[in-house]
Protein backbone atom coordinates (compact mmCIF):
# COMPACT_ATOMS: atom_id res chain seq x y z
CA UNK A 1 0.00 0.00 0.00
CA UNK A 2 1.35 3.43 -0.95
CA UNK A 3 2.17 5.54 2.12
CA UNK A 4 1.29 8.75 0.25
CA UNK A 5 -1.69 9.24 -2.05
CA UNK A 6 -2.05 12.06 -4.57
CA UNK A 7 -5.18 13.38 -6.23
CA UNK A 8 -5.65 16.39 -8.51
CA UNK A 9 -8.70 18.57 -7.86
CA UNK A 10 -9.47 20.40 -11.12
CA UNK A 11 -9.57 24.17 -11.48
CA UNK A 12 -10.51 26.23 -14.57
CA UNK A 13 -8.34 26.19 -17.68
CA UNK A 14 -6.59 22.92 -16.94
CA UNK A 15 -5.05 23.94 -13.61
CA UNK A 16 -5.49 21.97 -10.40
CA UNK A 17 -5.01 21.80 -6.65
CA UNK A 18 -3.02 18.67 -5.79
CA UNK A 19 -4.12 16.83 -2.65
CA UNK A 20 -1.37 14.92 -0.81
CA UNK A 21 -2.79 12.38 1.65
CA UNK A 22 -0.62 10.77 4.32
CA UNK A 23 -1.77 7.16 4.05
CA UNK A 24 -0.79 5.15 7.10
CA UNK A 25 -4.15 5.23 8.92
CA UNK A 26 -3.29 2.11 10.95
CA UNK A 27 -0.38 4.10 12.46
CA UNK A 28 -2.27 7.40 12.59
CA UNK A 29 -0.18 8.53 9.61
CA UNK A 30 3.09 8.45 11.53
CA UNK A 31 6.01 9.80 9.52
CA UNK A 32 8.09 6.76 8.65
CA UNK A 33 11.32 7.35 6.70
CA UNK A 34 9.55 6.03 3.58
CA UNK A 35 6.62 8.41 4.01
CA UNK A 36 8.97 11.36 4.48
CA UNK A 37 10.82 10.47 1.28
CA UNK A 38 7.53 10.02 -0.60
CA UNK A 39 6.32 13.44 0.57
CA UNK A 40 9.59 15.08 -0.43
CA UNK A 41 9.34 13.52 -3.89
CA UNK A 42 5.71 14.63 -4.23
CA UNK A 43 6.63 18.21 -3.36
CA UNK A 44 9.36 18.18 -6.01
CA UNK A 45 6.94 16.79 -8.59
CA UNK A 46 4.32 19.43 -7.74
CA UNK A 47 6.86 22.21 -8.18
CA UNK A 48 7.77 20.92 -11.64
CA UNK A 49 4.12 20.58 -12.77
CA UNK A 50 2.96 23.90 -14.22
CA UNK A 51 -0.72 22.95 -13.98
CA UNK A 52 -0.47 22.39 -10.22
CA UNK A 53 -1.19 25.79 -8.69
CA UNK A 54 -1.60 24.88 -5.00
CA UNK A 55 -1.38 21.92 -2.62
CA UNK A 56 -3.50 20.52 0.19
CA UNK A 57 -1.93 18.23 2.78
CA UNK A 58 -4.20 15.93 4.79
CA UNK A 59 -4.31 12.52 6.44
CA UNK A 60 -6.18 9.27 5.76
CA UNK A 61 -8.56 7.95 8.40
CA UNK A 62 -9.30 9.85 11.61
CA UNK A 63 -5.87 11.47 12.18
CA UNK A 64 -3.84 14.10 10.38
CA UNK A 65 -0.42 12.92 11.59
CA UNK A 66 0.84 11.51 14.90
CA UNK A 67 4.42 12.65 14.29
CA UNK A 68 7.57 10.65 13.75
CA UNK A 69 7.20 6.88 13.74
CA UNK A 70 8.12 5.85 17.29
CA UNK A 71 9.18 2.38 16.16
CA UNK A 72 11.74 3.92 13.84
CA UNK A 73 12.75 6.39 16.56
CA UNK A 74 13.31 3.55 19.04
CA UNK A 75 15.54 1.79 16.53
CA UNK A 76 17.48 4.98 15.83
CA UNK A 77 18.09 5.54 19.56
CA UNK A 78 20.36 2.52 19.45
CA UNK A 79 22.31 3.75 16.42
CA UNK A 80 25.20 6.16 16.00
CA UNK A 81 25.02 9.92 16.35
CA UNK A 82 25.81 10.25 12.65
CA UNK A 83 22.90 7.98 11.65
CA UNK A 84 20.58 10.01 13.85
CA UNK A 85 21.95 13.22 12.35
CA UNK A 86 21.11 11.98 8.84
CA UNK A 87 17.58 11.01 9.89
CA UNK A 88 17.06 14.39 11.56
CA UNK A 89 18.36 16.16 8.45
CA UNK A 90 15.72 14.44 6.30
CA UNK A 91 12.88 15.69 8.52
CA UNK A 92 14.42 19.17 8.56
CA UNK A 93 14.56 19.08 4.77
CA UNK A 94 10.89 18.08 4.63
CA UNK A 95 9.77 20.94 6.89
CA UNK A 96 11.89 23.45 4.99
CA UNK A 97 10.60 22.14 1.66
CA UNK A 98 7.00 22.63 2.75
CA UNK A 99 7.76 26.09 4.14
CA UNK A 100 9.65 27.35 1.09
CA UNK A 101 7.64 25.59 -1.62
CA UNK A 102 6.88 28.13 -4.35
CA UNK A 103 3.24 27.05 -4.47
CA UNK A 104 0.86 27.64 -1.56
CA UNK A 105 0.26 24.68 0.75
CA UNK A 106 -2.89 24.35 2.89
CA UNK A 107 -3.06 21.83 5.74
CA UNK A 108 -6.42 20.09 6.24
CA UNK A 109 -6.47 18.82 9.83
CA UNK A 110 -9.00 16.03 9.61
CA UNK A 111 -7.88 14.81 13.06
CA UNK A 112 -5.09 15.10 15.62
CA UNK A 113 -1.78 16.68 14.58
CA UNK A 114 0.82 15.74 17.16
CA UNK A 115 4.57 16.39 17.55
CA UNK A 116 6.12 16.18 14.06
CA UNK A 117 2.59 16.20 12.65
CA UNK A 118 2.02 19.58 14.28
CA UNK A 119 5.30 20.65 12.71
CA UNK A 120 3.93 19.84 9.28
CA UNK A 121 1.01 22.16 10.02
CA UNK A 122 3.39 24.96 11.09
CA UNK A 123 5.35 24.56 7.84
CA UNK A 124 2.23 24.90 5.66
CA UNK A 125 1.02 28.35 4.58
CA UNK A 126 -2.56 28.03 5.83
CA UNK A 127 -4.38 25.48 7.97
CA UNK A 128 -8.04 24.46 8.27
CA UNK A 129 -8.86 22.41 11.40
CA UNK A 130 -11.79 20.19 12.27
CA UNK A 131 -13.73 21.29 15.36
CA UNK A 132 -12.97 18.03 17.18
CA UNK A 133 -9.29 17.82 16.26
CA UNK A 134 -6.39 18.64 18.57
CA UNK A 135 -2.84 19.79 18.00
CA UNK A 136 0.17 19.62 20.28
CA UNK A 137 3.89 19.23 20.73
CA UNK A 138 4.18 16.22 23.02
CA UNK A 139 7.88 15.44 22.60
CA UNK A 140 8.76 16.30 26.21
CA UNK A 141 6.43 13.53 27.42
CA UNK A 142 8.79 10.88 26.00
CA UNK A 143 12.10 12.58 26.67
CA UNK A 144 12.42 13.98 23.16
CA UNK A 145 12.85 17.61 22.07
CA UNK A 146 10.67 19.43 19.50
CA UNK A 147 13.82 21.02 18.11
CA UNK A 148 13.10 21.18 14.38
CA UNK A 149 9.40 21.79 14.87
CA UNK A 150 10.16 24.55 17.37
CA UNK A 151 11.96 26.62 14.73
CA UNK A 152 8.72 26.98 12.76
CA UNK A 153 6.48 27.22 15.82
CA UNK A 154 8.33 30.27 17.22
CA UNK A 155 8.04 32.01 13.85
CA UNK A 156 4.32 31.38 13.87
CA UNK A 157 3.16 32.15 17.40
CA UNK A 158 6.08 33.90 19.17
CA UNK A 159 8.28 32.81 22.07
CA UNK A 160 5.80 32.98 24.97
CA UNK A 161 3.18 30.83 23.30
CA UNK A 162 5.83 28.47 21.95
CA UNK A 163 7.17 27.99 25.49
CA UNK A 164 3.66 27.24 26.73
CA UNK A 165 3.11 24.61 24.06
CA UNK A 166 6.56 23.00 24.09
CA UNK A 167 7.20 22.93 27.85
CA UNK A 168 3.70 21.80 28.81
CA UNK A 169 3.51 19.24 25.96
CA UNK A 170 -0.26 19.69 26.15
CA UNK A 171 -2.78 19.11 23.39
CA UNK A 172 -4.77 22.13 22.25
CA UNK A 173 -8.34 22.10 20.96
CA UNK A 174 -9.40 23.70 17.71
CA UNK A 175 -10.77 26.96 19.15
CA UNK A 176 -7.63 27.64 21.19
CA UNK A 177 -5.44 26.69 18.22
CA UNK A 178 -7.24 29.30 16.12
CA UNK A 179 -6.87 31.96 18.83
CA UNK A 180 -3.14 31.22 19.10
CA UNK A 181 -2.65 31.47 15.35
CA UNK A 182 -1.72 27.81 14.89
CA UNK A 183 -4.52 27.45 12.33
CA UNK A 184 -6.44 29.93 10.19
CA UNK A 185 -9.93 28.49 10.39
CA UNK A 186 -12.02 25.92 12.27
CA UNK A 187 -14.97 24.12 10.69
CA UNK A 188 -17.01 20.94 11.06
CA UNK A 189 -15.00 17.76 10.63
CA UNK A 190 -16.76 16.76 7.42
CA UNK A 191 -16.06 20.18 5.89
CA UNK A 192 -12.30 20.24 6.51
CA UNK A 193 -11.09 18.93 3.17
CA UNK A 194 -13.69 20.80 1.05
CA UNK A 195 -12.89 24.03 2.88
CA UNK A 196 -9.14 23.51 2.51
CA UNK A 197 -9.68 22.97 -1.22
CA UNK A 198 -11.67 26.22 -1.37
CA UNK A 199 -8.89 28.11 0.38
CA UNK A 200 -6.27 26.56 -1.90
CA UNK A 201 -8.29 27.36 -5.02
CA UNK A 202 -8.65 30.99 -3.92
CA UNK A 203 -4.87 31.25 -3.53
CA UNK A 204 -4.33 29.52 -6.87
CA UNK A 205 -6.35 32.21 -8.64
CA UNK A 206 -3.49 34.65 -8.05
CA UNK A 207 -0.32 35.01 -10.12
CA UNK A 208 2.03 32.03 -9.59
CA UNK A 209 5.20 34.12 -9.60
CA UNK A 210 3.65 36.59 -7.13
CA UNK A 211 2.83 33.75 -4.74
CA UNK A 212 6.31 32.26 -5.04
CA UNK A 213 8.08 35.56 -4.46
CA UNK A 214 5.77 36.50 -1.59
CA UNK A 215 6.67 33.24 0.12
CA UNK A 216 10.37 33.99 -0.41
CA UNK A 217 9.86 37.43 1.11
CA UNK A 218 8.04 36.11 4.18
CA UNK A 219 10.60 33.36 4.72
CA UNK A 220 13.59 35.69 4.48
CA UNK A 221 12.59 39.03 5.99
CA UNK A 222 12.08 38.06 9.69
CA UNK A 223 15.78 37.25 10.08
CA UNK A 224 16.97 40.52 8.49
CA UNK A 225 17.57 43.96 9.92
CA UNK A 226 15.55 46.90 8.59
CA UNK A 227 18.05 48.10 5.97
CA UNK A 228 18.92 44.60 4.81
CA UNK A 229 15.24 43.64 4.70
CA UNK A 230 14.41 46.65 2.54
CA UNK A 231 17.25 45.82 0.17
CA UNK A 232 16.01 42.23 -0.16
CA UNK A 233 12.42 43.41 -0.66
CA UNK A 234 13.60 45.91 -3.27
CA UNK A 235 15.30 43.17 -5.26
CA UNK A 236 12.12 41.10 -5.25
CA UNK A 237 10.09 44.17 -6.17
CA UNK A 238 12.31 44.85 -9.17
CA UNK A 239 12.23 41.20 -10.23
CA UNK A 240 8.44 41.09 -10.03
CA UNK A 241 8.22 43.96 -12.52
CA UNK A 242 9.92 41.87 -15.21
CA UNK A 243 7.74 38.75 -15.01
CA UNK A 244 5.29 37.55 -17.62
CA UNK A 245 2.71 37.31 -14.84
CA UNK A 246 2.88 41.06 -14.21
CA UNK A 247 2.48 41.80 -17.92
CA UNK A 248 -0.52 39.49 -18.09
CA UNK A 249 -2.03 40.81 -14.86
CA UNK A 250 -1.82 44.45 -15.93
CA UNK A 251 -3.19 43.62 -19.40
CA UNK A 252 -6.08 41.66 -17.91
CA UNK A 253 -6.94 44.50 -15.53
CA UNK A 254 -6.91 47.11 -18.29
CA UNK A 255 -8.91 44.86 -20.62
CA UNK A 256 -11.39 44.02 -17.84
CA UNK A 257 -10.96 40.25 -18.13
CA UNK A 258 -9.72 37.41 -15.95
CA UNK A 259 -5.96 36.85 -16.17
CA UNK A 260 -4.62 33.75 -17.91
CA UNK A 261 -1.57 32.78 -15.90
CA UNK A 262 1.20 30.84 -17.55
CA UNK A 263 4.18 29.03 -16.04
CA UNK A 264 5.69 31.03 -13.16
CA UNK A 265 8.58 33.17 -14.32
CA UNK A 266 11.45 34.76 -12.42
CA UNK A 267 10.98 33.10 -9.00
CA UNK A 268 13.45 30.57 -7.70
CA UNK A 269 13.56 28.62 -4.49
CA UNK A 270 15.88 30.17 -1.92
Amino acid sequence: MAELLTHDHPLPEGACVRVLTLNRPERRNALSPALQEALLAALEAAEAAAHVRALVLTGAGDAFCSGLDLGALKDLSRRSTEENRRDSARFARLLERLYTHPKPVVAALNGPAVAGGAGLVNACDLAVMGAGARIGYTEARIGFVAALVGVFLVRQVGEKRAKDLLLSARLVGAEEAERMGLVNEVCAAEAVLPRALERAAALAANAPSSLAMTKLLLAGVPSLGLAEGLRYAGELNALARTTDDLKEGVAAFLEKRAPRWGRPQGATRG
